[in-house]
């Protein structure tokens, strides 16, 4: 265990802290569970890092613990990126080819893009990934691939997406306190995409709604590319906070009615059904409630609905309302509301379902873990990348080295 490559991600969401530690074996084209830590996050509000060392001492504990159940040190991570901070910005590009006979060569496709990047930012503010919606080669749209195509004139209309620079500085401050170091920064809604959507979902159009404890994200697919990504500042904490307003209790009572009574749509049944909770907590004991279940299920409804709203908003944005074929993925902790599948169809008019993370054995099921997931599989591939083209490299190194040493053989 002590020798085997370890791929680690880190999850900082609002209310929690998790670890996914992982390992690729060679003959095996899912990724080994190896551990999984949670600790309750600190130092965190609405998904970003507003203290840097308490947030620290949280991943700390995880990595400690991992640590001592693995038998091995774990030196980085691939961490997610929340909060509504983060924007997202469309430029445009153009270059010429700069080959004689035409073909467009990755040089090419750099330089454009790195020319679209050319658009004034704000010195508080930081891109963190580009994505190339289309190229155009000579007024031609809609090219995925110009690698080897010929023509004069290359542009390229991209998507950036960043944040605001001293958020970023905490989250990447945090992680180094902990005496790890950071591999890259993932942005948590296309983690969790990367985690639950497939190729062919991407390419049909498709939208994963990351419902978390503060924030819910949104990553809309089509074509096999990234359109619109947005997080805004809603999930479940305040559905527990609406609870604890409405029925007039403690917001861990609130926590838990929401999760062992709560559901987004009321049955029949429901109607006139009332629960009373006695006294529950451990050093102080809460005063027992007693209420509705429609009443509950009603404070429930409106919260949620007002999520689904707001993705109907992101949506209308790029013309996208109840018309992406492949539907929309739900993850994150907030997914696990009873009944809220059927909510979102009705509020979103599209097919909904559960997300739930592929690629792992064993099979890990919860939703409320996409996220991580994502930062593990993206993580694989990057080090993926990395070998192959170090060992391209040696391969062409050794071709060389055999040409050149033909000289010298008799």
């Amino acid at each position: 265990m002590a020798k085997a490559h370890l791929i680690a991600g880190l999850d900082i969401g609002t209310n929690t802290v998790r670890l996914l530690v992982v390992q690729k074996k060679p003959a095996e084209s899912d990724l080994e569970v190896l551990d999984q830590e949670e600790e309750p996050a600190s130092g965190v509000r609405k998904g970003v890092v507003v203290n840097f060392e308490q947030a620290a001492r949280a991943i700390s504990s995880c990595v400690r613990k991992s640590e001592e159940k693995l038998g091995a040190r774990i030196n980085d991570v691939y961490v997610s990126v929340n909060g509504s901070h983060v924007f997202t910005t469309s430029s445009h590009g153009l270059v010429s080819v700069s080959r004689a006979d035409r073909k467009i060569s990755q040089e090419d496709i750099n330089r454009v893009i790195q020319n679209a990047q050319a658009f004034p930012l704000s010195a508080n503010k930081e891109v963190l990934e580009v994505f190339p919606r289309e190229y155009i080669i000579d007024g031609e749209k809609g090219i995925k691939e110009p690698l080897g195509m010929e023509g004069v004139r290359l542009e390229a209309d991209i998507l950036a997406l960043g944040g605001f620079l001293p958020y970023l500085k905490n989250l990447t401050q945090a992680v180094l306190a902990a005496d790890l170091q950071v591999n890259d920064r993932i942005l948590s809604p296309l983690a969790s995409g990367r985690a639950v959507l497939t190729n062919k979902e991407k390419e049909l159009g498709v939208a994963v709604l990351d419902i978390g404890a503060g924030t819910t994200g949104l990553a809309v697919f089509e074509e096999g590319s990234l359109i619109h990504l947005a997080i805004f500042p809603l999930g479940a904490n305040h559905i527990t906070h609406d609870i604890a307003i409405g029925l007039m209790t403690e917001i861990e009572t609130a926590e838990k009615i929401k999760i062992e009574y709560g559901s987004c749509v009321s049955r029949k049944t429901d109607k006139g059904k009332r629960v009373r909770i006695e006294k529950i907590g451990g050093e102080h004991l809460f005063a027992p409630v007693s209420f509705s279940r429609k009443t509950l299920i009603n404070i429930i409804e409106a919260r949620v609905c007002e999520i689904f709203e707001q993705t109907n908003r992101e949506l209308k944005k790029i013309g996208r309302t109840a018309t992406l074929p492949a539907g929309v993925m739900l993850t994150g902790g907030g997914a696990k509301m009873a009944r809220i599948v059927e909510l979102a169809k009705r509020e979103l008019k599209l097919p909904v379902r559960l997300g739930k993370p592929e690629g792992f054995f064993p099979e890990i099921e919860d939703p409320a873990m996409a996220t991580v997931c994502g930062l593990v599989l993206t993580g694989a591939e990057i080090e993926g990348e990395s070998e192959g083209n170090a060992l391209s490299f040696l391969h062409d190194t050794g071709e060389w080295l055999k040409r050149l040493f033909r000289f010298f053989i008799p």
